[in-house]
């Protein structure tokens, strides 16, 4: 199954972006790209080999953020329990899925989430 170009571009500025973050370390755990911060899950990055549809899962504390992030076409709380803890999975393929600029907002948001207060300090002067 293809990959369709704009979700594999969008994919791509938001892989770029989470790996950007202070401390952010690209691993591929269960064949999966994650983004992780001092040994933690920030961002599940899925695969871009066309074996599953292409989508992002992060952790959204901020509840207006969570639920306008459900919102996206196809968008869902995580699977295995994490969606409890307020995790959304948002497909990149969709239809009128979220803009690059408007995920990586999303992956920040996760990012300060889980990332220590001394990185998350790093990225207020930005």
């Amino acid at each position: 199954m293809a990959v369709p170009k704009n979700a594999l571009t969008k994919w791509e500025k938001v892989r770029h972006f989470a790996l950007g973050l202070p401390g952010a370390v690209e691993e591929f755990p269960w064949g999966e790209t994650v983004a992780k911060v001092n040994k933690k899950v920030f961002a599940f990055l899925g695969t871009p080999d066309g074996d599953h549809p292409l989508a992002i899962t992060v952790k959204l504390t901020d509840e207006a953020v969570h639920a306008h992030a459900l919102t996206a076409p196809g968008a869902e709380p995580a699977g295995y329990g994490l969606g409890k803890a307020g995790w959304v999975r948002v497909p990149l393929a969709e239809k009128g899925a979220p803009p690059a600029d408007l995920l990586c907002d999303w992956v920040e948001e996760s990012y300060r989430a889980i990332a220590p207060k001394r990185l998350t300090a790093e990225l207020d002067p930005r």
